[in-house]
């Protein structure tokens, strides 16, 4: 009856039409809103968001993958561009929210390559009612188009995407929301620089109280902020005793405790960061947080919430991809060699070997044996 045929007749006409255009996003905020522009302020200038990528895209890079054969694991096990296939594919999902795999075949009607594309450079070429039928990668000015399918329904390329309510065709990257709170954490760090650089400590200030009530001339004063700069602002020069000359006196000027509020708030935002990734505060060493007793149940919680859905999606994807080149292809993360569900695995065997109503063949079922 052809019910599951991936060429049903009438399909085209049936499916919805969909929009070529993602609804626009309100813009909050002053911080960066490209792409790029968020990459280079998150994962290339700020530790906790780097940390927290970095730990879901190797923990999707390390789990350990069960396929339908040793050629197909050995497959998805390769390196893309350098990199591991399911770690930049990981990544790359946290990041901008798409991945896209291109399939490159062998010459003999079988696979030889997966690689991952990078999604910045990838745009969507729709047809008239809105439906993926190639991708365009475009490197500067050379752009190569890759069908969705070759003849004989074999797909050149697919793509992983993360749900996204306002776009039909691109996902959504974790980028966006932790933008806010990236910016909050870089500018409490460079705040903290400057607070080094000038002294290590809150600014004061230098009155001049003369018994006749004169100012400084012009070029006293510059004089005197030429002194200042040289001999004593700085970390270098933190503690210095200060020479001051008759009728001036240096008043310190402490922080109020509004203006200490920006060491909780940095702290609110590392927090925040990981948030957006999925990542327990715990597992990046952030004060003040003990949502989780101890580091081992964080990193089982990690697994369970954002590494094991993550490396499902993706090997989801290529299992539908590669199925239409190899048939009764399969993968799966094998949870049963994960160290970090060991305990949980431990815990089912001990229940089941309890249940003495189960027969043997039951329990070999229920754990998968």
């Amino acid at each position: 009856m052809g019910w599951f045929g991936r060429k049903t007749a009438g399909r085209d006409d049936a499916r919805p039409v969909l929009s070529r255009v993602g609804a626009s996003v309100p813009v909050i905020g002053e911080w960066p809103r490209s792409y790029e522009a968020q990459v280079r302020e998150a994962y290339l200038g700020n530790a906790v968001a780097q940390r927290a990528v970095r730990l879901v895209a190797e923990g999707v890079g390390s789990a350990p993958v069960a396929a339908s054969s040793p050629e197909l694991a050995a497959l998805v096990a390769s390196h893309s561009g350098g990199q591991g296939l399911l770690e930049t594919l990981a990544s790359h999902l946290l990041l901008h929210g798409n991945g896209y795999i291109q399939l490159i075949a062998d010459g003999s009607g079988g696979v030889g390559e997966l690689f991952a594309l990078r999604p910045e450079r990838v745009t969507v070429e729709p047809d008239a009612q809105g439906w993926p039928v190639a991708y365009r990668y475009r490197v500067g000015e050379r752009v190569t188009r890759l069908a969705v399918e070759e003849e004989g329904g074999r797909p050149q390329i697919a793509h992983v995407r993360s749900f996204n309510p306002v776009d039909d065709h691109y996902g959504l990257g974790c980028l966006g929301a932790a933008a806010g709170a990236v910016a909050i954490h870089n500018a409490a760090a460079k705040w903290n620089k400057a607070l080094l650089d000038n002294a290590a400590r809150p600014s004061g200030a230098l009155v001049y109280e003369p018994g006749d009530g004169a100012s400084l001339s012009g070029d006293q004063f510059e004089r005197l902020r030429t002194e200042m700069e040289a001999a004593f602002a700085g970390a270098a020069n933190a503690g210095r005793p200060m020479l001051l000359e008759g009728g001036l006196k240096w008043q310190a000027m402490s922080l109020s405790p509004a203006d200490m509020d920006f060491v909780g708030l940095k702290a609110a935002a590392a927090r925040e960061i990981a948030l957006a990734f999925g990542v327990p505060p715990m597992l990046l060493g952030l004060p003040g947080d003990n949502t989780y007793a101890n580091y081992r149940e964080a990193n089982r919680a990690l697994w369970r919430q954002a590494i094991l859905p993550l490396a499902g999606k993706i090997l989801g994807a290529l299992e539908q991809a590669l199925g239409a080149w190899a048939t009764g292809a399969t993968l799966s993360v094998d949870l049963d060699r994960v160290p970090a569900l060991a305990e949980d695995r431990e815990r089912l065997w001990a229940q089941v070997s309890g249940a003495e109503f189960l027969s043997d063949a039951e329990k070999r079922a229920m754990l998968g044996v």
